[in-house]
């Protein structure tokens, strides 16, 4: 699927090249959110860190 949505994204900027200044304004309004920026780091890393022990009785 990031492949293929990859594909895409590439596809648009090399037929219509006012994309690339679309996108580098998106991304740019997005990475000047700190807090969007830390959720979306904290999400991508939560399935690779290790699980905590449950409660015990």
């Amino acid at each position: 699927m990031k492949w293929l949505l990859l594909g895409a994204l590439l596809g648009l900027l090399l037929t219509i090249p006012q994309v690339l200044a679309l996108t580098t304004t998106v991304v740019t309004a997005l990475a000047s959110q700190p807090l969007l920026v830390a959720f979306a780091l904290g999400a991508a890393a939560r399935p690779h860190l290790p699980l905590v022990g449950r409660w015990t009785r």
